[in-house]
């Protein structure tokens, strides 16, 4: 799974990294202990209504999915994550993965390597230092407390759709998120692409990446740490590992 990640990049950067032709945020704290149900950087695509144009979109999500349909947000840190061989199935996720599919912005990830006598904080990044692009579905869920006029009725929530590691860093551990590649940001974001055959075909496109693994302190461990000194390198410690 991917339950700890980095975004540290500013909105400009993204801006021009991923073509977005609208932002709707002005800046972005950057975290590089993004956790479940922080407030994150999303890329979509949507068709206007009215001139029938794609645009590329940059807008603030919750990650932790809420399915338009839940009663309530209490589920949202369960759903962090979305396994890619069910994603098109499961009642959480189907009509996400149908219709609103997105991109979350990452500098990299953590992954703890359990161990006999303990865990390894790992720092995965891409070996260009790249920034990711995690595939991602998005929900809009309507708060059923709230007016219909009021600003804050609608809360958009991401999920991180997982994939299975490659024998290259399945010892770290067995699921990894789903990145998707540069050259095919515009048709996993295309709005066009509904039917499940053809997202199961796009999904299945997806190639693996390749990604280096870091050790990194034990701060990390703890949601309240953050800083860029949580993605510096540490050597092994004494015995192989962490507690």
């Amino acid at each position: 799974m991917c339950g700890r990640y980095v975004m540290a990049k500013a909105v400009g950067d993204l801006v021009a990294e991923f073509d977005v032709q609208e932002s709707y945020l002005e800046s972005i704290e950057p975290s590089y202990n993004v956790a479940p149900t922080d407030p994150v950087p999303l890329i979509l695509d949507r068709r206007d209504r009215e001139t029938r144009e794609i645009s590329r979109k940059l807008v603030l999500a919750r990650w932790g999915l809420v399915p338009s349909w839940a009663k309530d947000t209490k589920g949202a840190a369960r759903l962090i994550n979305a396994r890619i061989e069910t994603v098109t199935e499961k009642p959480s996720f189907r009509k996400a993965a149908s219709q609103r599919r997105g991109l979350l912005p990452s500098m990299g990830y953590y992954e703890w390597q359990k161990t006999e006598t303990g865990k390894i904080p790992t720092f995965l990044h891409g070996a260009e230092q790249e920034t990711l692009a995690f595939a991602a579905l998005f929900e809009n869920w309507p708060n059923p407390a709230l007016p219909d006029d009021h600003p804050e009725k609608w809360l958009r929530t991401a999920t991180i759709i997982t994939n299975a590691a490659s024998d290259a860093i399945g010892h770290i551990h067995d699921r990894t998120p789903l990145i998707v590649p540069q050259d095919m940001w515009a048709d996993w974001l295309d709005p066009e692409t509904t039917s499940e055959s053809d997202v199961r075909a796009l999904l299945d496109s997806i190639p693996e990446p390749h990604l280096v693994p870091r050790i990194v302190g034990d701060r990390v461990n703890s949601v309240r740490n953050n800083g860029p000194d949580l993605i510096d390198a540490v050597e092994e410690p004494q015995g192989g590992l962490f507690s």
